[in-house]
């Protein structure tokens, strides 16, 4: 008989499942104790004096009652049997063990004579009976004919009779969250073909997989071999790609631990997983309080940080969402994504440019939005080295008009995306961002909108960053690209940094530049050693790393806070709150207008220019 059909007689629910163990326990407790009188009498029931079967009888009820309640004690009724193993037959013996001590009391207090070697033979009796209660669930759910499904699901081939491929079949044999029936093994070393491994044939090498298929009407193939060498993987791979069955690489539980399975093709790599701490956490309440019912526009909304902000204020309940961005792609995937994720949503989408003025003003009067998310702006660093008019016509002018409109049209809160690499810029985007910061901070000063700015530093996923370059080149074989072994920068996912971003904004009272708590900094090699591991391969071996040179513009590492700048607390550990740096504020709007025109006239002194306004700005040559 199949365990399939043994299974229908098991009971499925806990409490009825308890009883029957209980029932099932009493008769075990009764049948030990007259087999230990039994076993001393030589098998022999006409050898056994009355008095002694006088006294256990007379014990009896006490000792059914002493086991149970012992039973109880030691979780033999909350145990899952079908996974059990040395731990849990250790339980098994010193129950049994307590119950035999508490037995030898009881009669002696009781004045019951028994011979002594009875105690002995009764104990073991008992450990007997209670071990093959409790281990025939698990006999009884493993027993299957060959060929024969178990459960429901589809026929698996296991490349790899190893630890792995064992851990593999046992979850599959144990588990009803596995569904599918393994019916053969293959393996390289020719020592295993042939023999079986838990009733299952190891019926050949990699090159019969497709012949096995075949035979055993596999559907699919899950490949156990994560410590192999990448090149053997990908031959084991395309022979399984042949056969038009649904091929996975699955982790073993000592592989997951030591880091060398791939995780990665059996799941996207999470990014989240090479940052090595808990996610950020947010007030959610503080959030909703002061976004809900609030008309809210986000520029840039179609890029990585506009996209998440999009998504997470969405969530929060406002009275309408404008979606700005001039690249109508983006705009389009995002407004079907939150039409589908939140059909009551207010949703307006608009294409332009945050450098045009007429545009802003347009909306702006349209609209009269009641907080400002700007996010839009150029950030590559190699790109806009070589395009710093650009840099500074979308980032700063951007900036600058979108802040006008929203002094001239209202707005209660403008809420500036800042970044890490304002502080001692060392390339145009960082100094054209610092000069945005000082933007918010002159109009602050002279409007009744609340203008902040909040500076993190780099966001694990977003376009452009290391992760996606990563992963597209050890999709490719390699090398991965790292541009100098010491270099280090802080990350945070973009759901964190925009949930913070969201909770700054709540505490904004107009000033004020927001500084988040990116952790501590990341190796950048460090990364992408991980990343190489987390995608099954060994970093210099499978996948090679070289180092290309700092880019023009690049530091070693990041600083979030300039050196006249202190911090101060906010009820968010992870937010502070640094403090704005003076500076002539009406030198410095005479200042944009000079760094206006030479900016439009796509001049070389752009960055002597951006030198004048941002003393920390260190010019390097490209």
């Amino acid at each position: 008989m199949s365990s399939s059909r043994l299974e229908k007689y098991l009971p499925g629910n806990k409490r009825v499942r308890m009883l029957v163990l209980m029932a099932v326990d009493i008769c075990t407790v009764g049948l030990a104790s007259f087999l230990g009188l039994f076993i001393r009498f030589d098998m022999n029931f006409g050898k056994i004096p009355m008095e002694y079967v006088e006294a256990v009888l007379a014990y009896l009820p006490f000792y059914l009652a002493a086991t149970l309640v012992i039973f109880f004690l030691f979780r033999m009724y909350s145990t899952m049997w079908s996974v059990a193993g040395v731990r849990e037959a250790g339980h098994i013996i010193g129950a049994c063990g307590l119950a035999s001590l508490i037995q030898i009391a009881g009669m002696l207090m009781l004045e019951l004579k028994v011979p002594r070697s009875y105690y002995v033979l009764s104990f073991f009796t008992l450990c007997a009976c209670e071990g093959l209660v409790r281990l025939s669930y698990r006999i009884l759910t493993s027993m299957r004919l060959p060929g024969k499904s178990r459960k429901a699901g589809s026929r698996v081939l296991i490349a790899g009779a190893g630890t792995s491929g064992a851990v593999i079949l046992k979850e599959m044999t144990t588990s009803q969250y596995a569904p599918g029936q393994v019916v053969c093994f293959v393996d390289d070393d020719k020592n295993k073909v042939g023999k079986i491994l838990n009733g299952v044939p190891i019926a050949g090498k990699r090159e019969d997989i497709p012949r096995l298929v075949e035979k055993y009407g596999v559907d699919e193939i899950y490949i156990a071999m994560p410590s192999a060498p990448a090149k053997d993987r990908k031959e084991i791979i395309e022979i399984c790609r042949e056969t038009g069955c649904k091929v996975k690489i699955l982790p073993g539980i000592y592989q997951l631990l030591n880091g060398e399975v791939s995780v990665g093709r059996l799941r996207e790599v999470q990014i989240e997983d090479l940052l090595g701490r808990e996610p950020v956490r947010v007030n959610l309440d503080e959030i909703l309080d002061y976004v809900k019912g609030k008309v809210v526009l986000v520029t840039g909304g179609g890029g990585s940080i506009g996209s998440e902000l999009c998504r997470q204020i969405a969530g929060h309940q406002p009275k309408q969402l404008i979606v700005f961005d001039v690249y109508e792609n983006n705009a389009y995937d995002l407004q079907q994504e939150l039409k589908d994720r939140f059909p009551g949503l207010n949703l307006v989408v608009l294409i332009g440019s945050v450098r045009n003025t007429h545009r802003m003003e347009t909306v702006f009067a349209k609209y009269h939005p009641d907080i400002v998310y700007h996010a839009a702006a150029h950030k590559h660093v190699p790109l806009m080295e070589e395009s710093p008019n650009e840099a500074i016509k979308n980032n700063v002018f951007g900036t600058y008009k979108t802040a006008k409109a929203a002094d001239k049209y209202g707005t209660k809160r403008f809420v500036l995306i800042s970044t890490d690499k304002a502080v001692n810029p060392t390339n145009i985007m960082g100094a054209s961002k610092r000069m945005c910061e000082m933007v918010i901070q002159m109009m602050n000063t002279k409007s009744k909108t609340d203008f902040v700015a909040v500076r993190f530093g780099n966001v694990l996923g977003s376009n452009g960053s290391v992760i996606p370059l990563f992963k597209k080149q050890i999709e490719q074989g390699g090398p991965v690209t790292v541009t100098h072994p010491d270099i280090i920068r802080y990350f945070m996912t973009i759901p964190e940094a925009v949930s913070l971003v969201l909770q700054a904004g709540a505490y904004a009272r107009g000033g004020e530049i927001f500084i988040l708590d990116m952790g501590e900094p990341v190796k950048i090699l460090d990364l992408a050693k991980n990343l190489i591991r987390l995608s099954g391969y060994k970093p210099g071996e499978d996948i090679a790393i070289t180092f290309t040179g700092l880019r023009a513009g690049e530091k070693l590492y990041e600083e979030l806070l300039m050196d006249e700048e202190g911090l101060q607390d906010t009820p968010n550990k992870l937010i502070h709150i640094g403090k704005p740096i003076e500076f002539d504020m009406r030198k410095f709007e005479e200042q944009l207008d000079r760094l206006y025109e030479v900016a439009n006239m796509d001049s070389e002194a752009i960055r002597d220019a951006v030198k004048a306004i941002v003393p920390t700005y260190q010019v390097r040559s490209v």
